[in-house]
């Protein structure tokens, strides 16, 4: 998930330089990095020549020397943001978000702002982690990528957004669940109770639930709270009727081991308690 670029951050990105160079005429230089004061066309074109063949650190002089000889032309202001882009693209992603915010800073109202706060995010999000380690880094794309879906909602940055977001609740929901289970293997039902909850009330579209509502279940049981038990395990069929955790579930409050061929049909206490709840 981590490790492949983003489609639309690349997609963006070439808008821009497509715009830049139009604008310049379509001048062309020579990609040499031996640097001397020149025109900034040539040193912002040399720039992007260089990213046209991946050579991100080159590209990234380049553009930092447009920064050095004209700081205060508009050529400056986009080679913040090519500078953010190359370091990405080299996996510096922390020197990429400060790039990106130090844009943000100086040109809050530039029209590629939407772009320099999507980038920021999707530095965040291709740092994620697996679910054994610490969530910080996950924490922090999510924030991020909820800051592109507010600030810019009608825009593809923030549909993309959107999708991404789905993902990280579901690294979330899987932290939870990891240490859910490891309580529960202790025995400490109480705790692991906790954690199953929180992946049923806070990350409810995810694809954990039918899980931590079975693991519920079995807890619930294992202190002896039957009738809350029986309640979860009616939840559970009433939302993943052909999930294996609900056949599970089942199995452990009706000590049968398989459903009964017509669920829809069945006037016991599933009904009764689905009827109840909902």
């Amino acid at each position: 998930m981590i490790s492949r670029k983003m489609q639309l951050a690349r997609a963006a990105l070439f808008v821009l330089l497509a715009a830049d160079l139009a604008a310049c005429g379509g001048q062309r230089a020579r990609t040499s990095v031996q640097f001397r004061d020149e025109p900034v066309a040539e040193l912002y074109l040399r720039g992007t020549d260089l990213m046209d063949q991946r050579r991100w650190p080159e590209a990234l002089t380049a553009f930092q020397e447009v920064e050095r000889q004209h700081p205060y032309s508009s050529w400056a202001t986009r080679a913040v943001l090519m500078e953010a882009y190359s370091h990405y693209q080299s996996n510096k992603y922390d020197e990429a978000i400060a790039d990106a915010q130090r844009f943000l800073s100086l040109h809050p109202g530039n029209e590629s702002a939407p772009y320099a706060y999507y980038l920021i995010a999707i530095c965040h999000f291709e740092r994620i982690l697996d679910v054994g380690r610490d969530q910080a880094t996950t924490e922090h794309a999510l924030t991020a990528l909820q800051d592109v879906v507010r600030r810019y909602p009608d825009s593809a940055y923030a549909r993309d957004a959107r999708l991404k977001i789905d993902m990280v609740y579901d690294q979330l929901a899987g932290k939870e669940m990891e240490i859910g289970r490891f309580y529960e293997s202790q025995k400490e039902y109480l705790a692991a109770i906790n954690r199953f909850r929180t992946v049923v009330d806070q990350y409810q579209t995810t694809t954990h639930v039918p899980e931590a509502l079975e693991r519920l279940t079995e807890c619930y049981l294992a202190l002896g709270l039957n009738d809350e038990a029986k309640r979860t395990a009616a939840v559970l069929g009433y939302n993943y009727p052909g999930s294996e955790w609900y056949r599970d579930s089942y199995a452990l409050v009706t000590e049968s081991k398989d459903l009964p061929p017509d669920l829809q049909e069945q006037k016991g206490w599933f009904t009764r308690v689905v009827d109840s709840i909902f």
